[in-house]
C-alpha cells in the first residue's frame, strides 16, 4: 500500500499537547478488499481513540482515580487541572465511560479468556441478576465461580427463559471448556434456561435462598411476635429521664437495667435463621404465651440449614435422607405447630419444588452451596459506587452501564490497567459494544421524557406519524 496523503490530528496528554502527522495508504490493486480505503498507522490506536481529542494515558489515569481510589468526578477533575491538563468537568464524565467500555471489551475477548480458562480445565457457572429500579433493565452476570472472571454481563429487559438461554449459549461459547456446574436461585425462568441449555449438567440451587423463602411465613411470625413484646416494654425512656440527672448508686442500677433493656428491643436479625424475635424473648422473659409456636418451628428450620451445611462432610444421597428425614418430621408434628401449621406448608412446598437442585454441591468437586459469592459482587459494587459518587440508591447506570461498569470495576481494583492495554482492545469490538449501549440510553430517555411531560411526547410522536402518511 502506498502513502496517498497526509493527517494532521491534536491530542492531549499527561505529558502536554502533541500534534500527530498521520500518513495515510491505500492499496491501489483492482478487486482487493481494500482498493482506495484508507488505512490508518495502528501505532495511532495505541495513543488514543478515533474522534478524541485526549490521550489513551488520561482516559487510563481517569478509570484507576474512580475505581481504585474512589474519587467522585469533581475530585478526578481538580487532579487532571493540577497535572496541566486543561479539560472540562463535563469530559471527565464521558473519559469515565470510554474507559469502561474499552477495559470491558479487552476483558471480553474470547482467545484470551479461553486461555485463561483452559488451565483449569472447566468451569462452574453462577447466574444471578440485580434490579435497582423496578420494572426497568435488569442486569445479569454469569461469572466461573472457580477463577472469580465474569464470563458474561448484559442488561435485558426481563428474564424470560429464552432471553437468558440465549445468554448462557453465549457464556458457553466464550469459556471454551466443559462447564461442570451451574449455581443460581430457584427462578423458573433460570431453570428452564439451563434446562434447556446444559441438560444433564447438574444446577445446583442456592440453599440461602431456599430456606429464605421456605422460612419466610415462620420469619414473619417472629416479628409479629416481637412487635407485641416490645409494646409490653414501653417505657422505657421515661424512666431514663426520671433519674438522668441523679449519680446515686441506686441511679446508676436503674441506667444499667434500662441500657440492657433498650439494647435488647433494638437488635433486629436477619431472615432466615436469626430470629431477632425469640433473641429479644429469651433476653427478656417477661411475656409467655406468644413464643412456643415461633420456637418450635424455628427447632425444624434450624435442623434443615444443619444438615445442609454436611457437617461431617457425608454423600450427597445421605444428606438427602437426614433432610427428608427432618421434613418428614415437619409433616408428622403439623398438628403441634398451632398457628403456623400453614407455615410447615408452605415449607414443604417450597421444598418440593427446590429438592432436586439443592443436592448436586455434594456430588460435583467446587460445586458452592449458595450463590451468595455473586451476591456479595453486587453488593461490592454497590458500595463502592457510593464511595465515588454519594449515592444512597443506585444510579440508572448501574444497570445501563452495568455491563461494562461491573468489568471495569472489578478489573481495575485487582490490578489498574495501563494506557497500552486499553490500547490493544478491538476497535471493532468496541464500536459495537459502545452501539448497544447507546440504544440501552436512548430508550431510557424516551421513557424519561415520557414521565416529564406526557403531553408532549405523544404529540411529538403524532406528529412524527402524520408526517410518515404525507405525500412525498
Amino acid at each position: 500500500m502506498r502513502i496517498r496523503y497526509e493527517n494532521h490530528r491534536s491530542l492531549v496528554t499527561l505529558t502536554g499537547s502533541i500534534r500527530l502527522r498521520l500518513k495515510i495508504r491505500w492499496c491501489e490493486t483492482l478487486g482487493c478488499a481494500r482498493y482506495h480505503k484508507p488505512y490508518r498507522p495502528e501505532v495511532e490506536g495505541a495513543l488514543a481513540l478515533p474522534q478524541h481529542e485526549f490521550g489513551l494515558d488520561i482516559i487510563a489515569l481517569v478509570g484507576a482515580l474512580r475505581q481504585r481510589e474512589h474519587r467522585s468526578v469533581p475530585e478526578i477533575h481538580a487532579v487532571l487541572t493540577t497535572r496541566g491538563v486543561a479539560i472540562a468537568e463535563r469530559s471527565v464524565t464521558n473519559l469515565l465511560d470510554r474507559y469502561d467500555e474499552l477495559l470491558a471489551t479487552r476483558l471480553l475477548e474470547r482467545r484470551p479468556l479461553q486461555r485463561l480458562l483452559a488451565r483449569q480445565g472447566r468451569v462452574i457457572l453462577a447466574l444471578d441478576g440485580v434490579q435497582p429500579d423496578v420494572g426497568h433493565e435488569v442486569l445479569w452476570v454469569i461469572r466461573d465461580c472457580l477463577s472469580g472472571i465474569i464470563v458474561l454481563a448484559r442488561s435485558l429487559l426481563s428474564g424470560r427463559a429464552q432471553d437468558l438461554a440465549g445468554l448462557l449459549r453465549e457464556a458457553v461459547a466464550a469459556v471454551g471448556v466443559p462447564v461442570a456446574g451451574v449455581i443460581s436461585d430457584g427462578q423458573t425462568s433460570i431453570r428452564q434456561a439451563v434446562a434447556q441449555v446444559l441438560p444433564g449438567v447438574p444446577h445446583q440451587l442456592c440453599q440461602f435462598h431456599f430456606l429464605r423463602e421456605a422460612a419466610h411465613p415462620i420469619f414473619e411470625a417472629d416479628r409479629h411476635a416481637k412487635k407485641e413484646l416490645k409494646k409490653q416494654v414501653r417505657g422505657i425512656r421515661g424512666i431514663v429521664r426520671a433519674v438522668e440527672e441523679r449519680e446515686d448508686p441506686e441511679a446508676a442500677i436503674v441506667q444499667g437495667y434500662c441500657a440492657a433493656v433498650r439494647s435488647a428491643i433494638t437488635d433486629d436479625g436477619r431472615a432466615p435463621l436469626s430470629a431477632s424475635g425469640l433473641k429479644l424473648k429469651r433476653r427478656l422473659e417477661t411475656v409467655a404465651g406468644l413464643w412456643p409456636d415461633v420456637a418450635y418451628a424455628y427447632r425444624f428450620v434450624h435442623a434443615v440449614a444443619h444438615w445442609l451445611g454436611n457437617p461431617h462432610e457425608e454423600s450427597a444421597a445421605m444428606v438427602r435422607r437426614r433432610v427428608n428425614g427432618v421434613l418428614g418430621a415437619m409433616q408428622r408434628q403439623r398438628n403441634k405447630a398451632g398457628t403456623l401449621a400453614e407455615a410447615f406448608d408452605h415449607f414443604q412446598k417450597v421444598t418440593r419444588s427446590d429438592r432436586p437442585g439443592l443436592f448436586h454441591t455434594y456430588a460435583v468437586p467446587d460445586l458452592p452451596r449458595t450463590n451468595n459469592d455473586l451476591e456479595q459482587l453486587f453488593g461490592s459494587q454497590r458500595y463502592h459506587e457510593r464511595r465515588a459518587t454519594g449515592r444512597k440508591t443506585a444510579a440508572p447506570g448501574a444497570v445501563l452501564r452495568g455491563p461494562v461498569r461491573l468489568l471495569a470495576a472489578t478489573a481495575t481494583r485487582v490490578q489498574a490497567p495501563t494506557a497500552r492495554d486499553l490500547g490493544v482492545a478491538n476497535r471493532e469490538h468496541w464500536r459495537s459494544l459502545r452501539q448497544r449501549l447507546e440504544r440501552g440510553r436512548r430508550a431510557r430517555t424516551l421513557r424519561t421524557r415520557f414521565r416529564h411531560d406526557p403531553a408532549a411526547y405523544l404529540a411529538a410522536l403524532e406528529q412524527q406519524a402524520c408526517q410518515l402518511t404525507l405525500p412525498s
